[in-house]
């Protein structure tokens, strides 16, 4: 019966040709051509000079790059905690039984991850503004007369604080609220018998979340902070807007040190060199953030049971072979 109404193989290929052959003219053609380009010597026109490794060699020893690459690992770190952190937190806030209107929470949490970054990037560099801003009014318009202050810092390229704490905040605020439409699917999904036998036994609101909700949630967990590493490893949008990688190159980050180079400084082929620079750090970093995860999400229990399952299935392998073996002879 399944057979009859299973569809035809062409039919499958004319369903799916489409939006492959869209990815791989999206994803992959322009990732080659990024590779072929950080070979050249291309100031842009239709001139383009073979040079072989020199860019890469060059992108090597780039201390702009590198320490572009660190402010990056700095949004990552800064992201993860502020971002899943906070988001978790404000699941477990919003599910609880005390919590009245908890559909208008979700729905104004999840607000700032609908506007545009460079548009939240403008908005917070009103706010950081020494002058006008709103933080610098409280400040000192507010409480000077209980702090004696009188000068107003300089939040975007002075010595107020670091830069990068400074502008990992508006990535932090914005997208709080994804994270949470995420982690709340997952804790949705838990039996609330779980919870509430653990209520009974005496468990508080923290060991709820510690011991039960964190564990059981954990590989959507996992797939936030994949999400958000490869998300702040592009970072671009707001930091343009708010400081364009000053003061001097201390806000750099790899994205927007290939569009200077590509575009302001019109190096091309090396600006394409650093977008596979980017692709391949990003690459690495998801790696390995993924084998630390799976080791410190993961306990002996379950490393023994994932270690059986591997057996079973090979064996099961084995033996479907052995079956078709005897089958044809």
């Amino acid at each position: 019966m399944l057979n009859t109404i299973k569809p035809k193989g062409r039919v499958i290929f004319a369903y799916l040709f489409i939006p492959v052959a869209l990815f791989i003219f999206t994803v992959f053609v322009p990732l080659i051509a990024a590779l072929y380009y950080g070979f050249t010597d291309w100031k842009g026109g239709p001139v383009k000079h073979f040079n072989g490794i020199d860019n890469y060699i060059q992108l090597f020893k780039d201390e702009v790059f590198w320490h572009s690459f660190g402010n990056n690992l700095y949004l990552v770190v800064a992201c993860i905690i502020g971002q899943i952190g906070i988001a978790f937190i404000l699941v477990m806030l919003v599910n609880s039984k005390l919590t009245k209107l908890q559909g208008i929470h979700r729905t104004f949490g999840f607000f700032p991850s609908t506007i545009s970054a460079l548009c939240v990037g403008f908005v917070w560099k009103m706010i950081y503004d020494q002058r006008t801003g709103l933080i610098n009014w409280f400040l000192v318009d507010v409480l000077h007369k209980y702090k004696g202050m009188k000068n107003a810092p300089i939040w975007l390229g002075g010595e107020a604080a670091p830069i990068m704490l400074i502008l990992s905040l508006p990535l932090i605020w914005q997208y709080i609220g994804y994270y949470m439409v995420i982690i709340l699917s997952a804790v949705s999904s838990i039996d609330t018998g779980v919870l509430e036998s653990a209520e009974i036994d005496g468990a508080n609101g923290f060991q709820r979340a510690l011991y039960i909700v964190f564990p059981l949630i954990k590989n959507t967990l996992f797939v936030c902070v994949t999400l958000c590493i490869a998300g702040n490893m592009k970072a671009f949008d707001s930091i343009y807007a708010m400081t364009e990688g000053g003061p001097g190159t201390s806000s750099m980050v790899m994205a927007l040190y290939g569009y200077n180079q590509s575009f302001k400084s019109s190096n091309l082929g090396y600006g394409s060199t650093i977008s596979v620079g980017i692709f391949v750090l990003s690459l690495a970093v998801i790696g390995g953030s993924q084998y630390l995860l799976n080791n410190f999400m993961t306990d002996d229990y379950d490393r023994e049971e994932k270690r059986r399952q591997r057996i079973k299935d090979r064996e099961a392998r084995l033996a479907m072979k052995k079956r078709m073996k005897g089958g044809m002879s």
